[in-house]
């Protein structure tokens, strides 16, 4: 028997069977389902970003006017100076945005659970209340959040388990094998056809999809090639799920038997495994309560105000040891002013400091993930799928690394300038606003 004919009496036999053609309607309901879930957060967080800009924009127009006026700030609030390196920088309305990836709509990961904007003041941390620390990634696979990833990791093995569990088994039962042995060249070869049509049919359908998901977004306008990637891995995926059904197929002798068989593996591979691994780490490494950090937030901040002159004073001088050989260091009255400006960079470091156990914590946290692979594979592509959408905890965390490189920046720039008795007109305000959006 030709695998032409082997591939046409199984169409036959798919479109002959309500059951499979409806579950196959029904995955394909849900993956679009989480495309336009996807879609819809891509398009959510462009649009908060072009509104926040736009804001940004009315903001420092507003100012500018008080330069062009020649007034020092509002009139309502006397104590602002905006000749002021200090006052300059904080109404220069710096934000750093996290820009959603087009491929955000293939998975969502973690872009609903931490902040995608964030005003860049003296004052700001990459732990503060609006960016919320993120668990680890085998967590968010208990969440349930429908986007497509979840569809293509937990249904698509349910979608291929209905399209395969009475294949060879139902002819055994009804005795057709011997007939089918006479006929093609082996029962091995019969079977492996016939599994290779599905494998086939989902391929296409998971192009189709993908395709589909890339319209929503203009995913092949992304970087890295992230249509191609998520292709790759998601066929890698459902190979690794054909070849187990097929080895169940080709020693299984009943449809009972086999769909028994189909539905503990992906009972065991889809939840328990990643459940066990998720207790192991639990246990291994506790999440991090961030007790350090809400300490220095509550107490040690305060112990810096309170700190006697002197001791003040020579922080921030082995900080910036730049300072006792400024222009405004040798001005007597003017020092007291200058020094109180540089709060921010002592309690800067403080929350720094703070934050360095705790990403310790996080970085051994994911490193159990990352060796957690071999026993819990659904784990390695959620966040295969959430790397290439740059949704994974890692993309986060690069985004809290620019956060704290950008504050640092604004902080030496405004200590530097307060220092060095540098006057901001429009024009240096103006600078501002393009050298302190960058690291």
């Amino acid at each position: 028997m030709k695998i032409r004919s082997i591939f046409f009496y199984e169409w036959k036999h798919f479109a002959r069977s309500p059951f499979k053609v409806v579950a196959l309607l029904l995955f394909v309901l849900a993956a679009g389902y989480g495309l336009h879930n996807g879609a819809s957060l891509y398009h959510d967080q462009m649009a908060e970003i072009d509104r926040i800009e736009q804001t940004i924009d009315e903001n420092r127009q507003e100012y500018l006017t008080y330069y062009d006026e020649g007034k020092p700030g509002p009139e309502n609030a006397p104590w602002i100076n905006l000749a002021e390196p200090f006052w300059a920088v904080w109404f220069n309305y710096i934000y750093h945005f996290k820009t959603p990836s087009p491929a955000l709509v293939y998975s969502m990961g973690q872009a609903e659970q931490y902040g995608f904007y964030k005003r860049e003041t003296c004052w700001a941390s990459p732990y503060d209340a609006d960016m919320t620390q993120e668990i680890a990634n085998p967590e968010r696979l208990q969440t349930g959040t429908l986007d497509f990833s979840f569809a293509l990791l937990f249904l698509l093995p349910l979608l291929l388990l209905t399209l395969l569990y009475n294949i060879k088994s139902m002819e055994a039962e009804q005795g057709f094998l011997p007939l089918i042995e006479v006929q093609a060249a082996s029962k091995n070869t019969w079977l492996l056809s016939r599994v290779i049509f599905y494998l086939g049919l989902l391929a296409v359908l998971i192009v189709g999809l993908l395709l589909y998901g890339a319209m929503l977004t203009g995913v092949f306008s992304a970087e890295g090639g992230a249509f191609g990637q998520t292709l790759l891995f998601s066929f890698f995926y459902l190979l690794f799920w054909s070849v187990i059904y097929y080895l169940i197929l080709r020693s299984g002798k009943s449809i009972l038997g086999n769909t028994l068989k189909m539905v503990g593996i992906w009972l065991v591979i889809a939840f328990i495994l990643p459940a066990a691994v998720l207790q192991w780490i639990s246990i291994e490494k506790p999440a991090n309560l961030m007790t350090d950090l809400i300490d220095a937030k509550r107490d040690k901040s305060q112990e810096i105000y309170d700190l006697p002159d002197s001791v003040f004073r020579a922080k921030v001088d082995a900080l910036f040891p730049e300072i006792p050989t400024s222009p405004v260091a040798q001005d007597s009255t003017r020092i007291a002013t200058a020094y109180s400006d540089c709060y921010s960079a002592l309690i800067n470091e403080l929350m720094k400091s703070s934050i360095v156990p705790i990403e310790a914590d996080n970085e051994l946290k994911n490193e159990l993930v990352r060796s957690s692979y071999w026993l819990s594979p659904i784990t390695f592509f959620q966040n295969r799928f959430n790397t290439i959408a740059q949704t994974h905890y890692e993309n986060y965390q690069i985004y809290r690394n620019e956060i704290q490189a950008m504050i640092d920046k604004q902080i030496r720039t405004m200590v530097s300038d307060t220092w060095n008795d540098t006057k901001i007109d429009k024009q240096k305000y103006l600078d501002y606003h393009t050298s302190l959006k960058t690291n």
